[in-house]
């Protein structure tokens, strides 16, 4: 995983985001109504990008404490002008979790964690960071997700199945939800736009030339014959710690 590619092509596009993150934003909000608790003394929120995620916390939790964590410096911006209490920390998450003494009531996290190098092995970390009564609550994505991507270039994240997810997790009796949603484009090209303006792109560093885009197009057309269509599979994950 390039981390420094993420942060780049994240950073580029940090100010289309929002406008184009739609199902990011859904996401979080189906996040937030996995809580029935509305009071935690202290929160931690990894990958919080421009603040989907952290708008609604601030919006509908009660907390003493916000800590948001992001690879990405400008993301800070974002985050002042939705509570300037709390506190932004530029940081790699999987580096801030290695150095960080603290523990949290709750630990939130919205569409980021499918960037990890071992998501399993950095659960377990995030769960040792808990308090008593501590929730993990995080959305990644499943193996669905932007299948015509990898059916046309066959490059992909690490990704996990819902029955994969409830192994993995299984001592926890985690409550896990999946979700299949399309988002349908006029044309090829805008699916390159679309996964460009949220960051998506960071899958791969190589520079396209026009006959790679032509045959891109080509393909995508055929495997989407009626429309081109790009495919969303969120995961749910919610974990209880007694």
């Amino acid at each position: 995983m390039d981390k420094n590619l993420i942060k780049q092509r994240f950073s580029n596009n940090l100010k289309k985001y929002n406008e184009n993150a739609k199902i990011q934003k859904q996401m979080a909000e189906k996040l937030i109504s996995f809580l029935t608790d509305n009071k935690y003394d202290s929160i931690l929120e990894l990958g919080c990008g421009t603040g989907l995620l952290t708008q609604l916390a601030n919006d509908k939790l009660w907390y003493k404490k916000y800590t948001a964590i992001d690879i990405v410096p400008d993301c800070q911006k974002y985050i002042n002008k939705i509570n300037s209490n709390i506190e932004f920390i530029a940081d790699d998450v999987e580096e801030f979790i290695k150095s960080d003494d603290k523990k949290y009531d709750l630990i939130i996290s919205n569409a980021s964690m499918q960037w990890l190098e071992n998501l399993p092995q950095f659960v377990e970390k995030l769960i040792l960071k808990l308090n008593t009564n501590g929730k993990l609550v995080f959305s990644t994505f499943g193996k669905e997700n932007f299948r015509e991507i990898y059916f046309v270039l066959g490059k992909t994240l690490k990704y996990y199945s819902l029955s994969e997810l409830k192994t993995i997790f299984k001592e926890y009796s985690p409550i896990i939800e999946e979700e299949v949603r399309i988002i349908a484009f006029k044309t090829p090209k805008d699916v390159l736009k679309h996964i460009k303006n949220t960051g998506v792109n960071a899958i791969s560093s190589e520079n396209w030339t026009k006959k790679d885009l032509v045959s891109f197009e080509k393909e995508y057309n055929v495997l989407c014959a009626n429309r081109p269509t790009l495919t969303y599979n969120p995961m749910y994950i919610l974990i209880n710690i007694k």
